[in-house]
């Protein structure tokens, strides 16, 4: 599905803490008045925070998706880039947080500029849902628990 997106990830370092996406204009996601198409903006880098703290943080924790909200700052004429960070202060942060709470909820924002970064076309903030394994596992058998008859 990524594929389609018509973006590509240009840059990943060793320890996939940062990833550089390019999503390039073509004619595969041009709109009506001929700026990148809101749709492939969003898929350009809605799987990769998610992805990308699935493997750093390593298999111990669950994570999903759990909210975004996409704000289109100026119509986009050029190629856009994005790049995805965890420090590894945050992910210390996170792993404390869920051994004290069991589960959080992360916000994390990317932007979608320009090649330099001096304008930005588009914010998109977004919620992981972080949770221990174990607590998670468990908390899934006790709501089908109660599903059932």
């Amino acid at each position: 599905m990524y594929r389609r997106s018509t973006a590509r990830i240009i840059e990943v370092s060793e320890d996939i803490s940062r990833i550089r996406v390019r999503l390039k204009i073509s004619w595969k996601n041009k709109n009506y008045v001929g700026s990148i198409f809101g749709g492939s903006m969003f898929a350009a880098v809605d799987p990769i925070p998610m992805v990308q703290l699935i493997n750093i943080i390593g298999e111990d924790y669950v994570v999903w998706d759990k909210a975004a909200q996409i704000n289109f700052k100026r119509p986009a004429r050029e190629h856009l880039y994005a790049t995805f960070e965890f420090t590894d202060e945050e992910i210390e942060a996170i792993k404390k947080q869920v051994a004290e709470t069991f589960e959080i909820e992360h916000p994390k924002k990317t932007l979608l500029t320009n090649k330099d970064g001096s304008a930005i076309f588009c914010e998109i903030d977004k919620t992981l849902y972080i949770a221990d394994k174990a607590y998670y596992k468990k908390k899934r058998a006790e709501k089908e628990k109660k599903l059932r008859p």
